[in-house]
């Protein structure tokens, strides 16, 4: 599991009886280090679970083969990479199956909840048998332990709404990430987001680190912005540090350097697709301000 990552994808592993083993991210994408996986996999491995932090996808390419050589299942989390692509072919296409997220601050949004997506026609036969309280017949006799997992119309029909335009969403947010990386540039002692050659990134955040060259901390910029009317949220509390998993018997806490260092350091900004120009460039110019 990619060790810089919001809880719920270790927690998905938990509640299957199963073990998470964080994989230490990498610095430019800050998405799990692919260099990494083989050294981590013992005979008890079964799944590896790539996250497409903030928009950028993994190499999904690199990794199924490692996971075939392996044979691992993969179950990408693309909560945060709706329309993110890896040469030309999208994400969460790769994987056995794929999950993406409809909370609130996502690409699009139902309000709450997600779906997955797979090409296995069994395994999504039991997906929507699970998801409904696995009622076969007699209806009240259940042969699967299942969730009530169902979305609700309304739901349903506010995503496929917003799934009409979600080009035009991606649009405006490459847009915003496009203009904080004109006037942030070259500011030192920041890391901007990257978008290697073979990714459309589509900066669900635009996310940054703060090194000790710009002259204050991370949580100090974050207050003094904050001071500004601006606000920002840190990178994920890795899981090789999280207190939940550290009680779970036999759970490895691998080291991971870079995804500690990102916790310490990351930062994103207002990342909306409705931000304006003038509002990005305020933003921009009170942080080339605040750098002491």
């Amino acid at each position: 599991v990619s060790a810089s990552t919001n809880i719920a994808t270790a927690l998905g592993v938990i509640h299957n009886g199963a073990l998470p083993v964080p994989v230490d991210s990498e610095n430019e994408t800050w998405n799990l280090d692919l260099s990494l996986i083989e050294s981590l996999i013992t005979p008890k491995t079964k799944a590896i679970i790539p996250v497409h932090l903030f928009g950028h996808p993994v190499d999904m390419d690199a990794l199924m083969e490692i996971a075939q050589r392996h044979k691992l299942l993969v179950i990408e989390d693309a909560a945060e990479s709706h329309g993110a692509t890896v040469r030309g072919r999208m994400s969460g296409s790769f994987g056995d199956m794929a999950c993406f997220s409809f909370y609130a601050n996502k690409v699009i949004t139902t309000g709450e909840g997600g779906m997955v997506v797979t090409n296995d026609d069994a395994l999504a036969e039991k997906l929507r048998l699970l998801r409904n309280l696995a009622f076969t017949q007699p209806r009240f006799r259940h042969q699967e332990a299942g969730y009530n997992f169902r979305m609700t119309g309304y739901q349903a029909a506010m995503g496929l709404a917003q799934l009409h335009k979600i080009d035009k969403i991606i649009d405006e947010k490459r847009r915003v990430a496009a203009t904080y990386t004109q006037s942030l540039q070259g500011v030192a002692g920041l890391q901007l987001p990257t978008q290697r050659d073979w990714a459309k990134n589509v900066y669900w955040m635009y996310a940054l680190t703060v090194q000790p060259e710009f002259g204050i901390t991370r949580d100090e910029l974050a207050r003094k912005l904050a001071e500004q009317g601006i606000e920002t949220r840190t990178f994920f509390c890795p899981m090789n540090q999280q207190p939940c998993l550290e009680k779970i018997p036999g759970f490895r806490a691998s080291a991971c350097p870079i995804a500690d260092r990102l916790w310490q350091t990351g930062l994103y900004l207002p990342s909306a697709p409705s931000l304006s120009q003038t509002t990005i460039q305020q933003i921009c110019d009170t942080i080339i301000r605040l750098k002491s």
